[in-house]
């Protein structure tokens, strides 16, 4: 279906991320998967959401099936069509940069409250962390760091589920420091 609604609008809802992080990694899941991961979204809600990303080609139908009398749907995340390109990214004004920002990092608090809510927290096990680190560099040597970085998720973003594997979540957020002058 062609898209009336911007990739940015489409993708940066706070629910319409959530379901889009929840099926990364190529995973295939119905609705009623996705609502089982995502338990604090209402259900008419998810399916209004899913329904909106499915229509606007964000999600691709992989699978039907019937169940008393309705059709049960599996889905994929159609990575290309989610992503927000250079000139999308440019036409944002600040206070739309500050909301994706928002419901990129609501979809962040949501993945660690449900981690916590099981009540068997234990970071170093499970292998959780959150850290920040200030680095001094070029733009050439940020682009480099980050080349290097894609490499190695890239190697490992085809594994498939298997003994001892877990589903990690790997989110960056870059920024500079406006607080530090610059040598510019």
């Amino acid at each position: 279906m062609a898209r009336t609604e911007s990739t940015a609008h489409l993708v940066l809802h706070p629910v319409r991320l959530r379901i889009i992080q929840t099926l990364l990694g190529g995973r295939r899941l119905t609705t009623g998967q996705i609502a089982k991961e995502l338990d604090d979204v209402t259900t008419a809600t998810l399916y209004r959401q899913v329904a909106t990303l499915a229509e606007a080609g964000i999600l691709d139908v992989v699978g039907e099936r019937r169940i008393r009398g309705a059709v049960e749907r599996t889905y994929e995340l159609h990575v290309e069509a989610s992503q927000l390109s250079p000139e999308e990214l440019a036409k944002m004004t600040p206070d739309e940069h500050r909301q994706a920002f928002a419901a990129f990092v609501s979809g962040l608090l949501a993945t660690f409250e449900a981690y916590t809510r099981t009540g068997d927290v234990d970071l170093y096990r499970d292998r959780i962390g959150y850290r920040q680190a200030a680095l001094w560099l070029t733009d050439e040597e940020l682009d480099k760091l980050v080349e290097d970085l894609r490499a190695e998720v890239a190697r490992r973003a085809h594994n498939q589920p298997g003994r001892g594997r877990k589903r990690r979540l790997l989110s960056t957020i870059m920024t500079l420091d406006r607080a530090q002058p610059t040598d510019d």
